[in-house]
């Protein structure tokens, strides 16, 4: 998401007010998120990598249902055929753009949670998106889920949820406390430093407490200027997917990729934000979501693929939600227009992998939309419980339900 844009989100929203960012919403440097590796972990090893995907993710076209005779009239031309998608099963199947995505599958790493929704779904891409942020559909709260976790921590140091983003996305803020944006940028060195020199002055020896901490300064900031500097150049802001103009700054690989070093340096986070937009298509809209869908796909999955490498990374859980999924009927420019339920998707070794959930029903519907069968609330309980080692009704209000055997 744009700067602008995501201010204007923020201010729709009524989310992460004043108080909420002073809270604990500072900016970070890399280094800063660094220094957390010598902490002692909180609770379990798991990690989660929560991914938004800001627009409103068309799930019909994403988890396709080829079987149903229902869909190729309701979808006419923008429609898949049974040999153009990557079967799951004999009725279901992935858009073709999602090859790494059915790779996890047939692995057992990928869950599909199907038709999930809320009561009384709201089309509205600022309303739709607060509801999603706080887990409250009745009436979205000041604070979000995740925010609201963070006030649960022992030492609540905003370092335990961190974004990549320059503004904090409302589902980290907490009603006490809120989680660390953290810069990629201004760290870097100045240019003809000379790095074998700062790594020499980076090694400890026996030396004063005071000399020590300069030592690991200098070490530091060698690791975040190596880090910075490899990282994939991110894509203008001003281009693009065609779509709502919503999603991180930098493309997903990048803040995959920052992520990704800090699993494996260790660092005491707990959850990671990440975001893509763009997935409003209103008109044509094929090729635009496969675009779309292969961007996640492929940063996903090499992400996923990453993570199982290592320790820590087999401790990663990676869900993937959108704010709404789109009309079940094509319109007359070729896209689609705002619906209700969707897909979320979890990725990584934690997960239970399949399809979960009712399929969709293309044919009983709600004023044209999907219905939805699957609360969200019920897989953020299941991620608070599975990753987060908390109990749910703390965080969701009391909530209960959960997606059996997801985790």
């Amino acid at each position: 998401m744009d700067l602008v844009t995501r201010r204007k989100f923020l201010v729709a929203s009524g989310v992460v007010g004043g108080t909420a960012l002073a809270a604990g919403a500072g900016a970070y440097t890399l280094g800063q998120l660094l220094e957390t590796t010598s902490w002692k972990p909180i609770g379990g090893p798991r990690t989660l990598v929560l991914i938004t995907l800001y627009g409103g993710n068309d799930g019909l076209a994403t988890v396709i249902p080829y079987a149903d005779p229902a869909y190729g009239k309701v979808r006419g031309e923008l429609s898949y055929t049974g040999e153009q998608v990557l079967r799951l099963d004999d009725a279901m199947g992935l858009s073709p753009s999602l090859k790494n995505f059915k790779k996890q599958f047939d692995a057992g790493r990928l869950a599909i949670v199907r038709n999930v929704g809320y009561p009384k779904p709201d089309r509205s891409h600022f309303r739709s998106m607060d509801i999603w942020q706080t887990g409250q559909p009745a009436r979205p709260g000041s604070t979000g889920w995740l925010g609201r976790w963070l006030d649960t921590v022992p030492d609540g140091d905003p370092r335990h949820a961190v974004t990549f983003e320059r503004v904090l996305p409302p589902v980290l803020a907490g009603a006490t406390r809120a989680g660390a944006a953290v810069t990629t940028t201004g760290s870097s060195l100045p240019k003809g430093y000379q790095p074998a020199v700062l790594t020499a002055l980076g090694k400890a020896t026996d030396e004063s407490p005071l000399q020590a901490r300069a030592a690991r300064a200098f070490a530091d900031l060698v690791q975040v200027d190596r880090m910075v500097q490899d990282l994939p150049e991110a894509p203008d802001e001003q281009t693009g997917s065609p779509g709502t103009g919503t999603g991180g700054r930098t493309g997903l690989a990048a803040q995959l990729e920052v992520i990704s070093r800090c699993v494996e340096a260790g660092v005491a986070t707990r959850v990671f934000s990440a975001s893509l937009g763009g997935f409003d298509l209103h008109a044509d809209g094929r090729e635009a979501q496969e675009n779309l869908l292969t961007e996640l796909d492929t940063a996903v999955g090499g992400f996923v693929d990453r993570m199982s490498r290592s320790e820590r990374g087999r401790g990663v859980v990676v869900a993937i939600y959108s704010e709404f999924g789109r009309r079940v009927r094509a319109n007359a420019s070729d896209g689609t227009d705002h619906g209700t339920a969707s897909d979320v998707f979890l990725l990584g070794a934690p997960v239970n992998g399949g399809q979960y959930g009712e399929p969709p029903n293309l044919t009983d519907l709600d004023d044209g939309d999907l219905k939805f069968t699957t609360d969200f609330r019920d897989v953020y309980a299941s991620l608070l419980a599975g990753v987060l080692d908390t109990d749910p009704g703390k965080v969701l209000d009391g909530w209960k339900g959960t997606v059996p055997r997801l985790l």
